[in-house]
């Protein structure tokens, strides 16, 4: 039972460790000025009482950025 206990634990680190570098990796972008929210395709609607924004552009930038890493990754692995 404790070696799942130790198990869960090892999990959660690396979530919290991989969130952190993620929030590491926003506020440089942000100090960087990349328009990240603001590219083509991304829908912001804001009306009286209410705000809709739809980044489809930054998910389709992101998206592919995050395939080819992936990619490469895996093929200096093997």
């Amino acid at each position: 039972m404790s070696t799942n206990l130790a198990d869960m634990g090892r999990i959660l680190l690396g979530i919290g460790a991989g969130i952190a570098l993620l929030g590491a990796v926003l506020i440089f972008a942000g100090r960087l000025g990349l328009p990240l929210g603001r590219l083509p395709g991304d829908i912001a609607y804001r009306g009286k009482n209410v705000s809709i924004f739809v980044p489809l552009g930054t998910s389709l930038l992101v998206s592919v950025i995050l395939s080819l890493l992936l990619y490469l990754i895996s093929h200096f692995r093997k």
